[in-house]
């Protein structure tokens, strides 16, 4: 998953559970920008610890694993696309 899959994987577990940004960003401690940013990838910086307060307030976690050598069907895709 790249930066930008993970801002949009935020936005719709954020509003799967009918939280607004602005109550969000509150809660957290975070400028509604900066988290409206994150969503849509405009902010590229944004810190691995507000990241990580993002997903356990949306009741997620990150799990470290090694990466597939297989590839993924998002890169199959891309590869057919370029040909």
């Amino acid at each position: 998953m790249d930066f930008q899959a993970l801002g949009q994987f935020v936005k719709n577990a954020r509003k799967a559970r009918g939280i607004r940004q602005q109550q969000m960003a509150d809660d957290l401690g975070l400028a509604r920008a900066t988290l409206s940013g994150f969503e849509s990838g405009r902010v590229a910086d944004i810190g691995l610890r507000k990241v990580l307060k993002m997903l356990e307030y949306l009741h997620y976690e990150v799990t470290p694993h090694a990466v597939s050598r297989l590839p993924t069907f998002e890169s199959l895709l891309a590869e057919r696309d370029d040909v």
